[in-house]
């Protein structure tokens, strides 16, 4: 194996898909290559949820979804895994019992990739997971444009006088200053609401909004400008609720809401970030009990690749390693 080199994911020519590791594109494990410079970490969390659970059991099916990926991605003419060094750094521990104490379990165990100098791609778990997240990037980078895709805000303040669920994590960090209120936006958002007022506190926490009903009539090119515009050169911070796609492509999720967007304009959506500073993102709420043929979980694992493709940035390499 040469060692200057990425180790890249073991090869579909040589060890059959439904075969070989069961790490996120069958990627090595990050106790495989030393120092990774982006890891795949799982977030098997679901007691922040309101409605349906499952979604601790999300990090396991999108790796299980993500063996036909491939090294080379066309779309950004890129082999981000020939790059830099992508490895799977495993689930984290997590406390099923009490929110509190799995919060700061979550953030303590980014952090000490992250320390280190490693870039997060986080699998969810539901999104209370985005907050201890939050709180460790913060601490490197400062204040952060949030880009977050969603069928719902999350911004609201408590669920039975819980302050941190799934539900709340945007609220929170923007009342603990993580966030530039100047570059944070949601996008996808759609359905009901609880009162109108939801919306006006949503803009004084500092999101602006770019709604799915804007992607039935306005073209695709014309959103993404206004997203790029709106997050400028700031440190990014992607968060993706797969419920930000319509049921027809993402059914398996715990919150799902009919009208979304589709996995096309999503992906193209994240392609856009490229050149940008995305220093960390997360892919959650993916539930597998709800899901149908591993539409969800293929949705989600797409997500990841062209994130990490986004994240690897620069050059293009023809080639990764061979399989070890």
């Amino acid at each position: 194996m040469e060692t200057n080199r990425p180790v890249g994911p073991v090869s579909g020519t040589e060890v059959p898909r439904y075969a070989g590791p069961a790490t996120f594109a069958r990627l090595p494990r990050t106790d495989q290559v030393g120092k990774a410079d982006l890891a795949v970490i799982g977030a098997p969390f679901d007691s922040g949820v309101s409605y349906r659970p499952g979604a601790r059991f999300g990090p396991s099916h999108i790796r299980q979804s993500s063996r036909l990926l491939r090294p080379y991605n066309p779309a950004l003419d890129r082999s981000p895994f020939g790059i830099v060094q992508v490895a799977d750094a495993g689930d984290m521990v997590i406390n099923p019992f009490d929110i509190t104490d799995a919060v700061g379990q979550i953030q303590e165990q980014a952090g000490a990739l992250t320390g280190a100098g490693t870039r997060l791609v986080t699998l969810g778990g539901d999104h209370t997971v985005a907050l201890p997240l939050l709180r460790d990037l913060h601490r490197h980078h400062g204040e952060l444009a949030v880009l977050h895709f969603d069928a719902h805000l999350d911004t609201w303040d408590t669920y039975f006088g819980a302050p941190v669920t799934h539900g709340t994590p945007f609220r929170r960090a923007s009342e603990e200053g993580l966030l530039d209120p100047e570059g944070c936006l949601h996008v996808g958002i759609r359905g009901s609401v609880y009162a109108k007022e939801d919306l006006t506190d949503d803009a004084r926490l500092g999101f602006q909004q770019l709604t799915s009903r804007q992607f039935a009539h306005e073209r695709l090119d014309t959103l993404i400008e206004v997203m790029l515009r709106r997050l400028g050169d700031r440190p990014v911070y992607v968060s993706v609720d797969i419920d930000v796609l319509d049921p027809a492509h993402a059914p398996g999720t715990g919150t799902p809401e009919a009208g979304g967007l589709s996995s096309r304009e999503l992906l193209e959506l994240l392609r856009a970030l490229d050149g940008r500073n995305v220093v960390g993102a997360d892919v959650v709420e993916v539930a597998p009990a709800y899901d149908h043929a591993e539409l969800t979980g293929v949705a989600a694992s797409h997500v990841t690749y062209e994130l990490l493709t986004v994240m690897a940035g620069g050059g293009h390499v023809s080639d990764t390693t061979p399989a070890r």
